[in-house]
């Protein structure tokens, strides 16, 4: 039975290094869009925005849409999407008298493809029956960031041999995947996210529960822990070892990848020998570390290392929210996925924004930003306490608890 669904894991799996491409191929392209369309930074940099906004709205509607047709129809949509998107990128800004218009056009395309696979992977990925729900989900998420990773390295490989100056073709290449994975979710085994005989809640009774609530902080929790400082790698790669602006993008960003890819993995392969709540709660702590070391210490090396200690404190916070909600809210199904990943995508734009907003305030000091931060690991931790509460009725884990 379990073997029947094998391929059905590997296509969540490519699922989620599609995401990777849809989310950071095109920063990649900023300054190349800049001089070759002649494009104001300014208007480029709103391509990321329009990105996770319509990432957003899908993840909003998603909830009323994708039961009445089908997780498999939908998936197949998504990756639709997806290679028309990346295709779209290499003709649209050529039709248009404005080029900006057609980027805009192919990003929106894409990014209904990326927020519809947002939506969908992790509830297929759910449904598959394996050994330990917790382990797949980590694993799964995993695959986000060596997509993420091999985005970069490939393309900057790519680049340096050819130029970037074939850029498209580049974008043609990688467009290959998410097409590849279209024939896939066409063909596998999809199985039902709520078991025969049992009834689904409905949007009403997602919002009655109390630990719903408790689990949508969490999940926004996660977001802006992981985003507050991500964005910021590059910066303290470059001040940390003085190097180029692409050796930084490679050695901030990346490490911080890396090491949140590491953090799934260890999670994936002994998830069963570990209580989720403790590691969730032992990353949430080490978060803080990491913001303490990039805020406080006027090393500049030292904060790199901050950056990359929070990679590796961040990687089970999204993935395991997923799982404890599964556990929690049987019968949640789609709604409830599809609420929690916009929650997620909020954190993932409120917590770059804390951080911009309070770093201005005192005079665009950045390590005060990332100290503000500190509230979402925080709240981290008081979210899983709150969700052992109203599950046990207890305060405290007990120190021999497997749950």
């Amino acid at each position: 039975m379990k073997n029947k669904y094998q391929k059905t894991i590997y296509a969540c799996f490519i699922g989620y290094i599609v995401q990777a491409i849809v989310n950071n191929f095109i920063p990649l392209l900023f300054v190349t869009f800049h001089q070759g369309y002649g494009i104001p930074l300014s208007k480029i940099t709103m391509l990321i925005t329009i990105n996770f906004g319509m990432q957003l709205l899908i993840d909003l509607l998603s909830a009323g849409f994708v039961d009445k047709i089908g997780y498999r129809a939908s998936a197949v949509i998504a990756h639709i999407c997806t290679v028309l998107g990346l295709i779209a990128l290499t003709i649209l800004p050529d039709l248009f008298p404005d080029p900006f218009v057609g980027l805009l056009i192919s990003v929106i395309i894409y990014a209904i493809g990326g927020g519809l696979c947002e939506v969908l992977i992790s509830p297929i990925m759910e449904s598959c029956p394996t050994d330990n729900k917790e382990k797949a989900m980590s694993l799964l998420h995993s695959f986000y960031c060596w997509g993420h990773v091999g985005v970069v390295l490939i393309s900057t490989l790519f680049f340096t041999i050819f130029g970037i100056s074939n850029w498209k073709i580049l974008a043609i290449i990688w467009a290959i995947i998410p097409f590849a994975n279209i024939f896939l979710f066409a063909k596998v085994p999809i199985a039902p996210l709520i078991e025969d005989g049992e009834n689904g809640l409905t949007m009403k009774q997602v919002f009655g529960q109390k630990i719903f609530w408790v689990l949508m902080l969490m999940m926004l929790s996660a977001g802006a822990s992981e985003q507050a400082v991500s964005q910021w790698a590059s910066t303290f790669a470059e001040q940390g070892l003085g190097v180029s602006k692409t050796v930084g993008d490679l050695a901030g960003p990346m490490s911080f990848a890396v090491l949140m890819g590491l953090s799934r993995l260890f999670y994936g392969k002994y998830g069963d020998k570990i209580n989720l709540d403790r590691f969730m709660t032992l990353s949430a702590v080490l978060c803080m570390v990491s913001y303490l070391c990039i805020s406080l210490v006027p090393i500049p090396l030292v904060g790199l290392i901050g950056c990359a200690i929070c990679g590796l404190s961040v990687g089970i916070m999204w993935p395991g929210t997923f799982s404890k909600a599964s556990a929690s809210l049987r019968g949640g199904g789609t709604a409830m996925f599809a609420l929690l990943a916009l929650a997620g995508d909020l954190g993932c734009s409120g917590g770059p924004t804390l951080v911009g907003a309070v770093s201005s305030a005192f005079g665009d000091n950045l390590r005060i930003g990332i100290l503000s931060a500190l509230i979402f690991p925080v709240l981290l931790i008081y979210g899983i306490g709150m969700c052992y509460k109203l599950k046990t009725g207890l305060t405290f884990i007990p120190v021999g608890s497997k749950s």
